[in-house]
């Protein structure tokens, strides 16, 4: 994948935060998003790893630290540096004593052809929201007849 971002043709990036209870992050998530990178609907942008200790104390690992160089470099090599300092307090101010993040942000790939489109067109989205998983579960049951 290139390392170079073009503002005319780059797609929606979403940060998405996946939380860990006990500071347990064992990478198993990491083929996944591997996948993910390597069929190009998503390219990973930036990911940071923060971690919460029992006396509130907390840890952030990015990329270039050797750490989680290893396995996070699994997913991608490239860091555009989109966390910012603030970005990664304000998820270790969310987090629970003993538990950890990692913080992914990522372009839709899967979805720059139709954002340049609706772009050059003079179209501008003016709502994006996730319908959260219970909702679809229930609504699949409500099908099925559940």
């Amino acid at each position: 994948m290139p390392s170079v971002l073009h503002a005319d043709t780059v797609g929606p990036v979403d940060v998405a935060v996946i939380a860990f209870d006990g500071n347990r992050f064992d990478g198993q998530i990491v083929p996944a998003l591997r996948e993910l990178q390597q069929n190009e609907t998503v390219r990973i942008l930036d990911l940071a790893f923060v971690s919460k200790a029992g006396d509130s104390s907390v840890t952030v690992l990015e990329l270039a630290d050797p750490e989680v160089a290893e396995t996070l470099r699994q997913v991608t090599d490239v860091q555009f540096d989109l966390l910012s300092d603030e970005d990664l307090r304000t998820v270790s101010d969310s987090l629970g004593e003993e538990s950890s993040a990692l913080v992914v942000a990522w372009e839709n790939t899967w979805a720059a052809r139709l954002s340049a489109a609706v772009r050059s067109s003079d179209g501008e989205l003016v709502m994006l929201e996730r319908i959260p998983r219970d909702a679809v579960v229930e609504a699949i049951a409500a099908l099925q007849g559940n």
